[in-house]
């Protein structure tokens, strides 16, 4: 009785014409209508949290490779499939010493009309393999080690204007239009038969072959490339600072010795089985128990990482290779690297690069040597040693 009044008390201050679909008092649901004509309750709006990022995919993101199944094709089949590859894609060639494709990909648009630089354009980089350490001398006589990078068939597959391209995650709140477009730069082209017809279709209207690796890179519009165009090692000189990013090496479970640097407890004087531990990693009283971020073993590698503000000793423009200052580049031999103009304030520079927005071979009156180097940097084929005669 108690609640069938209060539900009546209430039905008399609700304006006419309004429906309350289930109305809750202490566990108890009750329906309740009016049917008088009348002016509607307003409803309130009720507050919203920010909505979480979506995550969208790239472009990319779809089935790469096809099943590799024993089609039964005979030797006359093979031998045709080869010769519609050599048609479409040019014959197989070996690139900066890496087996790949002769590939002079088409313009089907007119080239994109080149803009002009300034101190904030962001330009496009590179994709390139980490080959190996080398040695090297400045003109002093001081040795130093080099990570070498070579830059392999790298073309540029798609652009993005700003106002097309939408990143992946970006909180609605903090929506501002697009600063940067984005190109879409593959490296190392493959056989066609190996991937997916949806795969390949990415690269049909550069006219280029599929590629084995895909990035991304933002840039600025009036630093955009045209479709189609090959990026080289020249598109940075020597004396360029960069940064690389990568995949650092995967060492698997590490203790704190090995994976942040522990001095470890001592080997004598009563310590027992406690040689490569941690030691304590919390405290007691009031705020007991471990801390977030405390360093403890764990996985270890395996993890992106950016090396910025690393120097440019030497290009090799025959196999398109950079001479990178340190051999603390993420990633072992062979493994995947991204190079970017420097973000560092104090060691980029604030004028024009010399190839703007890439290097175009075609264009150069005479073509560059085999190596260029640093002015710090030693030339290994002069000589270092002289010898005056005697009188």
């Amino acid at each position: 009785m108690m609640f069938s009044n209060s539900i009546r008390r209430l039905a008399c201050q609700v304006p006419n014409n309004f429906f309350f679909s289930r109305v809750s008092f202490i566990g108890t649901t009750q329906s309740l209508s009016c049917q008088q004509e009348g002016a509607a309750l307003p409803v309130k709006k009720r507050f919203q949290y920010p909505s979480t990022p979506k995550l969208r995919y790239p472009l990319w993101y779809l089935k790469q490779e096809r099943v590799k199944y024993n089609e039964r094709l005979t030797d006359e089949n093979k031998a045709f499939i080869k010769e519609i590859v050599h048609d479409k894609y040019g014959p197989p060639a070996i690139i900066s010493g890496i087996p790949s494709y002769q590939l002079n990909s088409p313009l089907k648009t007119e080239p994109f009309a080149r803009g002009e630089w300034s101190t904030n354009t962001r330009r496009c980089g590179l994709i390139a393999r980490k080959i190996g350490v080398y040695p090297m001398w400045d003109k002093e006589g001081n040795k130093f080690l080099t990570t070498l990078l070579q830059v392999v068939d790298n073309h540029v597959v798609k652009y993005i204007p700003p106002e097309e391209y939408k990143p992946i995650l970006r909180v609605n709140r903090y929506l501002r239009p697009n600063k940067y477009g984005c190109l879409v730069v593959g490296a190392e082209s493959m056989d066609p038969q190996n991937y997916t017809k949806q795969y390949t279709g990415l690269f049909s209207e550069a006219g280029l072959m599929p590629k084995r690796v895909l990035t991304r890179f933002h840039v600025s519009p009036e630093a955009a490339i045209q479709p189609g165009t090959p990026l080289y090692a020249t598109h940075y000189r020597p004396g360029d600072v960069i940064d690389v990013r990568a995949k650092t090496i995967d060492r698997g479970f590490q203790g704190v010795m090995r994976r942040w640097g522990f001095k470890g407890l001592p080997a004598t004087h009563g310590v027992t089985k406690s040689h490569r531990r941690g030691g304590c990693i919390g405290g007691g009283s009031k705020k007991a128990g471990v801390w977030k971020g405390k360093k403890m073993p764990g996985h270890m590698g395996n993890r992106m990482r950016i090396l910025k503000g690393l120097k440019i000793w030497r290009i090799n423009t025959k196999y398109n290779v950079l001479y990178v200052e340190g051999p603390a580049v993420p990633g072992e031999c062979n493994s995947i690297v991204y190079i970017y103009d420097t973000i560092l304030p104090l060691r980029k520079t604030y004028t024009k690069p010399a190839a703007f927005p890439t290097h175009y071979p075609e264009e150069d009156e005479t073509p560059f040597p085999e190596d260029l180097y640093d002015e710090e940097a030693h030339n290994l084929e002069a000589p270092t040693i002289f010898f005056e005669e005697e009188k």
